[in-house]
This record gives structure tokens, C-alpha cells and sequence, in this order.
């Protein structure tokens, strides 16, 4: 049971001592900044040697026949709001024409035009979503444009082992990112109507077989003993999910609350497994909270090498934890966001039971709300998708995992002095953070043709498949 918490896979860590790197998979950090080839994102401009597989991600409107993670966002957010500003000029140009109000032709014109214009670029952009955003690469090469579901994990699977082997003789580190069980979900051949839980078990059972053939080459080439490896998940099971056809294509989060875009339980405990043998000890199991922001410092220190001092680093070596060195984990405080808004706190007391959580707000959406914005596939944390607590709902998750009944001043004694340690925390946390540009801006958002990467040209529609050929 413990493979259907995920969401997306990831084999994180392989460490021979590090020195070559491999990430086959989901990156989902993008691609270019100020043309369609400069590949600012690109992971080979963030410290990889080779890369094998998608810089975006994988969503229903890759597949045809999986629906749209847009078109209902798009109506709503976009086409209806055109609508209406559409029936706004034909009412002032009727007003016009009739002498009620005087407007140059050439103003209204234009501003029609525009509009037009851009809500076209919309329309052919999410219409053409899969050829223009789900494409596969070599490098910085795009090779299979639209990417073929239907060897994607084989062929990852081979390109991880194969880079194993390549680098069996030296240092290397492999950053495996599966691209199931996200959906649209898929399975090869092999492994079509295999699992009792429909797609979502066979794309599971296949992640399970990718898994068993990378560390079988380790134990092959004799790496078993010198190769740390980590495998997690980026958050819990996304449990509203159902195909368009009505199918069941969700996880399971056990006893915990919520799921995947939330930061109840649910949404952000995932469990985490490591293997070195002679190094771990085996069978072992720990409680304590971690992060795969400690990924980063970890691999570090296993190199030899050091961490930058020009930043704060959020994440700790789980080394110590891991051998028993320390029974604690380094994290005292955890901080939760949802997006670029925090959402709630962790406090885990050093030498204490008790693990405090508060909320300074939650969602208004659940999976079982069919109307709301998990219908849509667009949910947000600010304004009428959410409610502010003040105070904080706090929970005690050593007696109440489920986050089920808040504590009130009533029920815990130490309410207000727990809340005063929070923030706190809060205020200390606030004043290490610097104002970055936002991702996620309107601008940045919107699609711009010339950043467009094609393996064709824009009118061919962004066809190749130069990877079946190489098969």
C-alpha cells in the first residue's frame, strides 16, 4: 500500500560519490526566457551533464480522449469575460449609432481587433496544448513532439541503467523523475489491465518494475554497497481524480486529511525510502519530519564538497538521522505554502512528543465537491477560495493525524503561548526571504509564440518523432 500515496515518482538519489549527473524524466521548470533555443531553465543550465525527457510536465490535455486540465478554465476565465466584453462594444456601437454617445470607429475597431487577436493565440494555444507543450528531449534536442505514451517509461528506464553503466567506473548521481502516476495516466503495453485498480495500479505496477530493473544493474555492476539510493514522492495522491470516462484514476492517503494541491496531511506526507547497505541500517523505520528540501544538502555533503553561504539553505543532511547519529530531525519549524502564500506552520519541539500545525488559512475545496474548483482543474489561495483563521486552526498531530478537531483555548492549555512560538517563527523565517520575480505572473503566463520550441516549424504544428526511428 505504501506506492499509492504518490503522486509523481521520483527515484531521487544515487550517490557513487559524486561527480556526473542524469535527470530522465519530469522537470517542469520550463524551457526558455527570451527566445525559442536559449534554454535558460533548461537542466543542463542548472548544473546537469545529460538530460532525457520533459521540461514541462504531463497533464490530461496531452493525451487525446483524457479531457482538458483548461477548457473549463478557459470558458470561465477567459471566453466568457471576452463574451461580454464583445457584447460591450457591439452595445456602444449601437449607442453610437443611434447619437446616445460619441466614440471614434477607429477606437472601437482597434480595441476589437486586439481583443480578437489575442483571444485567438488563447484558443489555438490550449486547442493545440499537446503538440505545442508536450514534447520529449535528448538534451537540448526536442525528439518526439507530441511524446508517445506508449514505451515512455521503458524508454526512461533504459536511459537511467544505460547511464549506470556507462559511469560504473566513476562518480555519478541519476535523478530519476518518473512521469507516472501523474495524470493523463498511461501504461505500456506490458502493463495495460494488469492491476485490480484500473490504470492508476498499472501505471504503479510499472513504476514498481522501472524500479527493480535500475537497482538490479547496480547489483550487477557490484554498486549495490557504494550507492545511496532515495525514493519519494512529490505530494500525497490527488484523490479527485477521474478520467473523463468516468474511471477511477486516484490514490489513496490512508487516515490523512485532503490530497494533492492542499497542505493538510494528506497533500504533503509522503512516505520516503532508502537503501545502503552496510551504511543504513536495515528495516529500520523514522518518524521524524524531513524534506526533500534536505535532498540538496545531503547529496552535497556525500561529495565532499560545500554548501553556498551567499543563501540560506532551508535543508538539512539527513545523514545523521538516517545512521542514528541523532534521533531528532533538524527540523524544528516547517513552513507551508500554497503558492506563493504561507499557509501554515509545523512545530516540532525538540525533545518533546507533541507536533503542533497551525493554519492561517484553508482551502474552500475538497474532492468530494464535484462544483468547485476540482472540477476545473484551477484552484487558487487567495479570496473566495479560501478562509482566514485568526486565530490559527491548530491541531496536535501526535493525537489528531487526521487533523479532524482544532484545539481551542479550552482544550489545550498552551494555545495562545504555542501560537505566540509560531509566529515567532513566522517573523524570524519572513525576515531570511528576498523578493524574487513571480513565475507565475500574467505575463509570464501567457503564451508567447517566440518562445515557442518546435522540432518543426509553427505551421507544420510542432510535429517530429525522430525517437521511434532511433528505437
Amino acid at each position: 500500500g505504501l506506492l499509492h500515496f504518490s503522486c509523481t515518482f521520483f527515484l531521487n538519489v544515487f550517490i557513487y560519490f559524486l561527480s556526473l549527473s542524469l535527470p530522465p524524466g519530469k522537470w517542469h521548470l520550463g524551457l526558455n526566457c527570451y527566445s525559442s533555443d536559449d534554454f535558460c531553465h533548461h537542466p543542463l543550465s542548472h548544473g546537469f551533464d545529460y538530460f532525457y525527457g520533459l521540461t514541462m510536465t504531463n497533464l490530461r490535455d496531452c493525451k487525446v480522449g483524457h479531457g482538458s486540465v483548461f477548457v473549463k478554465g478557459i470558458q470561465v476565465r477567459i471566453v466568457i469575460p471576452a463574451q461580454i466584453v464583445c457584447i460591450a462594444l457591439i452595445t456602444l456601437a449601437l449607442m453610437h449609432y443611434v447619437g446616445l454617445v460619441s466614440v471614434s470607429w477607429k477606437v472601437v475597431c482597434y480595441v476589437a481587433l486586439i481583443g480578437i487577436i489575442l483571444l485567438g493565440l488563447l484558443v489555438f494555444f490550449f486547442y493545440n496544448f499537446s503538440y505545442l507543450n508536450c514534447f520529449l528531449m535528448r538534451n537540448q534536442q526536442i525528439i518526439q513532439q507530441p511524446f508517445s505514451y506508449e514505451t515512455l517509461t521503458p524508454r526512461m528506464t533504459d536511459e537511467a541503467t544505460q547511464f549506470i553503466k556507462r559511469n560504473s567506473e566513476q562518480p555519478f548521481l541519476l535523478f530519476l523523475s518518473f512521469v507516472q502516476v501523474h495524470t493523463a495516466l498511461y501504461a505500456s503495453p506490458t502493463y495495460e489491465r494488469k492491476s485490480k485498480h484500473g490504470l492508476y495500479g498499472d501505471a504503479v505496477e510499472e513504476v514498481d518494475w522501472s524500479i527493480g530493473q535500475v537497482l538490479d544493474t547496480l547489483d550487477e555492476l557490484n554498486l549495490t554497497n557504494n550507492t545511496l539510493v532515495y525514493f519519494t514522492s512529490d505530494q500525497g495522491a490527488h484523490l479527485e481524480e477521474i478520467s473523463s470516462a468516468g474511471e477511477v484514476h486516484r490514490g489513496w492517503n490512508s487516515i490523512y486529511k485532503g490530497g494533492k494541491s492542499t497542505n493538510w496531511e494528506g497533500g504533503i506526507r509522503v512516505p520516503g525510502l532508502f537503501r545502503w547497505p552496510g551504511m543504513l541500517p536495515a528495516g529500520t523505520h523514522n518518524n521524524e519530519p524531513t524534506s526533500n528540501m534536505d535532498i540538496f544538502p545531503t547529496v552535497v555533503n556525500l561529495a565532499g564538497s560545500s554548501l553556498p553561504n551567499d543563501r540560506i539553505i532551508d535543508g538539512h543532511d539527513l545523514m545523521p538521522l538516517l545512521q542514528r547519529q541523532t534521533l531528532g530531525s533538524e527540523h524544528e519549524f516547517l513552513f507551508h505554502y500554497c503558492n506563493a502564500y504561507l499557509n501554515a506552520v509545523r512545530w516540532h519541539p525538540r525533545h518533546r512528543n507533541s507536533t503542533w500545525k497551525a493554519f492561517f488559512f484553508t482551502p474552500n475545496f475538497y474532492p468530494e465537491d464535484s462544483d468547485g474548483c476540482y472540477n476545473t482543474h484551477v484552484c487558487f489561495c487567495y479570496g473566495s477560495f479560501i478562509t482566514h483563521h485568526d486565530p490559527p486552526l491548530l491541531f496536535d498531530l501526535s493525537i489528531d493525524p487526521s487533523e479532524t478537531v482544532p484545539l481551542t483555548p479550552e482544550t489545550e492549555p498552551y494555545f495562545y503561548e504555542i501560537l505566540d512560538i509560531i509566529q515567532q517563527a513566522v517573523s524570524n523565517h519572513t525576515r531570511t526571504l528576498t523578493s524574487v520575480p513571480d513565475q507565475l505572473s500574467w505575463s509570464n503566463v501567457l503564451w508567447k509564440p517566440w518562445l515557442q520550441p518546435c522540432c518543426s516549424s509553427l505551421s507544420e504544428f510542432c510535429y517530429c518523432d525522430k525517437e521511434s526511428k532511433q528505437s
